[in-house]
Formats: structure tokens, C-alpha cells, sequence
């Protein structure tokens, strides 16, 4: 398989679209474990306008989504192709920190591991960086809903 996925592969499987759509490419996936993603952070992202104007910074909550992306496309790609009409539901968050704030310019890396599949919940360990330094990191619970 190949391990990099364009963001139109990214399009066909997510239902996310801008403005929400927080994830840019996949540099490293292996199925069934785990994925590295990127985000490339610009002045332009609809957030900067108010938080802050003058000292504009990444929300916190919004490296939490993109984390969970990366782990909704881990877990879309581990599942065989004609399974794949599922939409990813937050069920909880754990062990969220956040260690440097994300500004304009940074490259956020995206790291995704499964911890637990059960039955229709997937739980998973996910961390954040910038130039190899920890921003965020947590545990995230998910569940997979059948798209309508």
C-alpha cells in the first residue's frame, strides 16, 4: 500500500470541507496502527481574525480536531474499501495538554495511534509537534456512525 495520501484522497474519504478540513496531506500511514499527518498553519486560517488579532495563535481545540482527522483517516484506510461509509463521532477526550502555542508558519505534525478497537469505538493515543517539539497531545474516543 502506499504510505502517502494526497489531499484529494483525503477529500474522497473525509466529509469535512473547508473551513473545517484541518488536514493537508498524509506523509506515513500503516494500516491498523498508525498515521502521520500535516497541517500546514497560514496567516490565512479563518481562526486568526479573532484569536488572537494581534498575537494570533492556533486554538487549542482545533489541533484536538485536527488530530482526530488524522485518526478518522487511520481508521478509514484500515477498513477494507466497500466499508469504508462511516462518519467519525468525538465520544471523549483524555490526557489533553497543550505545551506551545501554533502559530502562522509552523508545519503541524500529526501522530495517530490506535490503542483499542471495540466493536463500533475506537480509541487512540495522538500528539502534536513543530520542528520536532511537542505542542498538544491526547487520547481521543471515537465512534463510527453510518453516513446517511
Amino acid at each position: 500500500m502506499d504510505t502517502k495520501i494526497d489531499f484529494q484522497q483525503i477529500l474522497d474519504l473525509m466529509p469535512h470541507r473547508y473551513p473545517l478540513l484541518l488536514i493537508d496531506r498524509i506523509i506515513d500511514i500503516v494500516p491498523g496502527q498508525k498515521i502521520v499527518a500535516l497541517k500546514n498553519v497560514t496567516f490565512n486560517e479563518h481562526f486568526f481574525q479573532g484569536h488572537f488579532p494581534d498575537a494570533p495563535i492556533m486554538p487549542g481545540v482545533l489541533i484536538v480536531e485536527a488530530m482526530a482527522q488524522a485518526g478518522a483517516m487511520l481508521y478509514l484506510e484500515s477498513l477494507q474499501r466497500e466499508d469504508r461509509n462511516y462518519i467519525f463521532y468525538f465520544m471523549g477526550l483524555d490526557k489533553v495538554r497543550f505545551r506551545k502555542p501554533v502559530v502562522p508558519g509552523d508545519q503541524l505534525i500529526l501522530e495517530t495511534k490506535i490503542l483499542k478497537i471495540r466493536s463500533n469505538a475506537i480509541k487512540m493515543a495522538a500528539t502534536a509537534t513543530v520542528d520536532n517539539a511537542r505542542v498538544a497531545e491526547a487520547e481521543l474516543l471515537a465512534t463510527m456512525g453510518e453516513k446517511s
